[in-house]
C-alpha cells in the first residue's frame, strides 16, 4: 500500500505550496487525500495557473469540505500525517479549539488526537498575540508550526527555490527523503 497523506489546502495567500506539495507527493508516488476550503478554491484560481480540477487530478482522492463524514473524518482511517498549506488563521483557529464544523479541521483533530504528525503552514503577517496563542495552543496538542519563511543560505535564484525549501521542511518533519533544497553543511 502506498503511504497516504492527507492534504488540506484553505484559503490563505500561498496556495501555490499547497499545489507544489500535492505535486511532488504525487511524484514520489504518495496516496494523497486533498480536502480544499471555498476560499481555498478561490485562491487557487487567483493566485496560480491551476483550476481546481488540476489540483484535484494531482490527487488520489478529494473530498468536499462540507463532508464531516468523510473518510478522513475518522481515526480509523489510517494516514502518516496531514499537512494544512496554506492554513488561514480562521482554520488554525478551528485547529486549536477543536471547532469541527468542516471536513477540514475535523481531519486536523482527528490527525491530533490518533497522535499523528500535523503541519500547519500558517500564512498570515504580521501576526497579533491572538494568532500567536492559537499557534501556542495548536503547538501544544501536537501540531508542528511551520510558517513558510524562506531562508537564504542555499541561495534561491528562483521563486521556485523558495517554495522548495518550505516544501522540504514539511517533507523532512513527515520523514520524506528529498533533495529539494541544499543542506547547511557550515560556514566553510
Amino acid at each position: 500500500m502506498a503511504r497516504r497523506i492527507i492534504v488540506g489546502i484553505s484559503g490563505a495567500s500561498g496556495v501555490i505550496y499547497g499545489v507544489t506539495a500535492l505535486r511532488l507527493l504525487k511524484e514520489k508516488g504518495f496516496e494523497t487525500h486533498l480536502i480544499i476550503s471555498e476560499s481555498g478554491k478561490r485562491n487557487v484560481e487567483i493566485e496560480t495557473p491551476f483550476s481546481v480540477s488540476d489540483l484535484q487530478s494531482m490527487a488520489f482522492r478529494t473530498y468536499d469540505n462540507r463532508d464531516v463524514g468523510g473518510a478522513p473524518a475518522s481515526g480509523s482511517f489510517l494516514t502518516e500525517g496531514m499537512v494544512v498549506v496554506p492554513c488561514t488563521i480562521k482554520t488554525l483557529s478551528g485547529i486549536a479549539n477543536s471547532y469541527d464544523d468542516n471536513l477540514l479541521v475535523r481531519a486536523a483533530d482527528v490527525t491530533l488526537k490518533e497522535k499523528r504528525k500535523l503541519v500547519l503552514v500558517v500564512r498570515e503577517t504580521p501576526l497579533h498575540l491572538g494568532h500567536l496563542r492559537l499557534m501556542t495552543m495548536a503547538a501544544e496538542v501536537g501540531a508542528h508550526i511551520l510558517p513558510p519563511i524562506p531562508s537564504f543560505y542555499h541561495k534561491p535564484k528562483t521563486i521556485e527555490d523558495i517554495i522548495h525549501q518550505t516544501i522540504g521542511k514539511i517533507f523532512d518533519y513527515l520523514s520524506i527523503p528529498h533533495d529539494l533544497f541544499q543542506r547547511w553543511e557550515g560556514d566553510r
